[in-house]
């Protein structure tokens, strides 16, 4: 305390002890920011995860374990894929084909969904064990390392101006220090030394990584050749005939039916050019005022 209000010099850390200390730092937000984008990538929806987060505290306050499961973007897709699918009936192979597809994109959901278990399991618990656990042990050490640096600094700067602070309280506050400096030290350095675990866990991140996307290749390796299928089978389909009804066929009543037999929704039939009169009330061509056709 003395030392930061009035600026007087303290007990100084060695260079190495201070570059283990920024790279404590660094670890301590690299550990958080790692588990978050982990689970971004995971569970990309941030709605999705919000109500995921809602119902598990709810659970929480009631007592009851109730499980929220993320929905998966290809499980969304492949159930509408087989709901419209099956709407459109096994007459249809485009309905097939949705069916088709729809299943396996479920199926790829479902190895979604064993990714995520996978690297919960083997890279998130273990950073969340290191955040929670270690972490915060090294960060304890290393608070309690600044106090007793202090206490032992003002201790002997009040001696030194003719407190009666006596030999012994400074050598207890000096093995007190000592033994926090020690502990710290250890914690950092058995943090920064703990590379074959932590690159153990990457390796097994990127190795579930790989069996998802291999898995999913097989899938849809499989559904490429079934839906080529499909295709040459719906391209060497007959088109079925069809002639489009009229509403004579359909038994619909005209609006002009009661009155004089005849419907206007029937196409009306017009007389040929050749069988139009050009003078039809008088049967001849018309003539002037002397008799003569004007033709």
């Amino acid at each position: 305390m003395t030392e930061k209000m009035g600026g007087a010099e303290g007990t100084q850390m060695d260079v190495d002890f201070v570059d283990m200390e920024r790279k404590t730092d660094v670890t301590v937000e690299l550990v958080e920011e790692l588990q978050m984008k982990t689970k971004e990538f995971l569970q990309p929806n941030p709605t999705a995860r919000a109500k995921m987060a809602a119902v598990k505290g709810i659970s929480k306050l009631s007592g009851q374990a109730k499980a929220a499961t993320y929905p998966q973007p290809e499980g969304v897709l492949g159930d509408c894929m087989v709901t419209y699918g099956k709407k459109l009936g096994d007459d249809s192979l485009f309905g097939l084909a949705l069916l088709e597809m729809g299943e396996s994109m479920k199926q790829m959901a479902d190895v979604k969904y064993s990714l995520d278990d996978n690297i919960k399991q083997n890279f998130l618990e273990p950073l969340h064990h290191l955040q929670t656990k270690d972490l915060k042990e090294v960060m304890h050490h290393r608070k309690k390392l600044q106090g007793r640096r202090l206490d032992f600094d003002c201790k002997r700067r009040r001696q030194a101006k003719g407190s009666h602070i006596t030999d012994e309280e400074i050598r207890m506050s000096e093995d007190k220090f000592a033994e926090s400096l020690h502990l710290a030290q250890m914690g950092m350095y058995n943090l920064l030394e703990n590379d074959v675990e932590q690159i153990s866990q990457l390796a097994t991140f990127a190795e579930g990584l790989l069996d998802y996307h291999q898995q999913c290749t097989e899938v849809l390796k499989t559904l490429t050749e079934t839906l080529l299928v499909s295709k040459d089978e719906a391209a060497c389909r007959p088109k079925r005939e069809f002639i489009p009804k009229t509403l004579q066929d359909l038994h619909v009543e005209g609006i002009s039916d009661g009155l004089n037999g005849t419907s206007q929704t029937s196409s009306p039939v017009h007389p040929k050019p050749n069988q139009l009169e050009l003078f039809p009330s008088t049967g001849s061509a018309p003539r002037s005022s002397n008799g003569n056709s004007v033709f």
